[in-house]
């Protein structure tokens, strides 16, 4: 079987980049023919390691540029480029002929059903329906940014109705599709299995998460500025880079937790950090599933986390392998967090409760999810 993943870039510790590139290496070393088409990956190695049984191939279409110039030159730009991508993806798919062809409803959706190149078309969202591809930011820019949002996600809703099948994350999402199409849910599998787990005796907590609005970092601070205050002994280590590192580090520098709020970067070996952390945290505004929360459990860490819409509520128990919180509460998160904190032996209790609670998202059995999908959209294709 003949698959062809299409994504944007593998540049950036994303963690999409990582489900994508974990399963594409899983199908890959199943014995499946599996290519990765990207748009904008120009020659730069990718942050996850790809295996040499995956082909990667970039089209060289650089988005990028248009954000150089003022809106008229950028959306006449942008335009170019999407018909430059369409033809050179069209003209792949043409050549290659595979049998499923898998899209995380990036901007190829504007075409992609349109390809009849014979091939199964599968969506595979990464995030929930309100949040993708960020409209819910263009809508909050006034209105006519609002009506193009509004308009544009009309098109992506009315062109995911011509797929074949639409993948989702969560049974909650699955509801905000009801009366568009057909969906499927099959969460995002773990990335890893480490052989050791977290001790939880070090005194620091995690946080991975790319900088932006979405990850919810004000609440974050302010919810370490409560928990500095009564264990001034535990540090908070934040991996992760992003558009707002700026405004975030200088939001710790001016509560004066600079020197137990610490900005660690981006890392190849997130698992190392993870076994070294005795808490995880997750205070999201919002998520499509929440792969942090897979991870740091995996290895033996308890989370706190928002409970947002949406993902965390499908990982948790809460009180038994970790604390949801109500959504944006800061006072209540760092309250969750010294409970944790102040309890050694709940602490290590929902450790190791974690770790086994969340063998449910062992990677081979979701992958045989995906696999059945495979088979069962070939027969009805037949």
């Amino acid at each position: 079987m003949k698959i062809v993943y299409i994504y944007s870039s593998f540049t950036i510790a994303g963690g999409a980049d990582r489900v994508v590139i974990e399963k594409a290496n899983y199908l890959a070393e199943y014995g499946y023919d599996v290519t990765i088409v990207t748009d904008s990956q120009h020659k730069r190695a990718t942050f996850y390691p790809l295996s040499s049984k995956v082909q990667l191939k970039d089209l060289s279409i650089d988005f990028e540029k248009e954000y150089k110039y003022n809106p008229i030159i950028r959306i006449f730009l942008y335009f170019n480029l999407m018909k430059k991508y369409k033809k050179e993806l069209s003209d792949f798919l043409y050549s290659e002929k595979p049998d499923i062809v898998i899209t995380t409803l990036g901007r190829n959706m504007d075409f992609l059903t349109d390809i009849k190149d014979g091939s199964i078309k599968i969506g595979e969202s990464h995030i929930a329906k309100p949040f993708i591809r960020n409209f819910h930011l263009l809508e909050s820019k006034g209105p006519i940014h609002s009506l193009i949002a509004k308009i544009w996600m009309r098109k992506v809703t009315k062109n995911c109705k011509k797929l074949n099948a639409l993948v989702l994350l969560t049974k909650n999402d699955a509801n905000n599709w009801e009366g568009y199409t057909k969906t499927h849910i099959i969460p995002n599998p773990l990335p890893f299995a480490p052989i050791s787990a977290s001790t939880c005796d070090n005194k620091q907590a995690i946080f991975v998460a790319r900088m932006s609005e979405q990850k919810g970092y004000k609440y974050l601070i302010h919810a370490w500025n409560l928990v500095h205050a009564k264990h001034p002994d535990w540090i908070l280590n934040i991996y992760g880079d992003g558009e707002e590192k700026e405004i975030i580090q200088k939001t710790i520098n001016q509560k004066g937790l600079s020197s137990v709020i610490i900005l660690r970067g981006t890392t190849t070996n997130i698992q190392e950090k993870y076994l070294e952390s005795s808490i995880c945290i997750l205070s999201s505004r919002y998520e499509g599933f929440g792969m942090v929360l897979l991870e740091a459990m995996a290895c033996g860490v308890p989370c706190v986390a928002f409970d947002c819409p949406y993902g965390p509520s499908d990982i948790i128990q809460d009180g038994e392998d970790g604390f949801l919180v109500e959504h944006l509460n800061s006072n209540v998160m760092a309250q969750r967090i010294c409970d944790l904190i102040d309890n050694d032996s709940l602490r290590k209790k929902m450790g190791a409760k974690a770790r086994r609670n969340v063998q449910r998202y062992n990677k081979e059995y979701i992958m045989k999810e995906w696999m059945s999908l495979f088979e069962y959209l070939i027969q009805q294709k037949k």
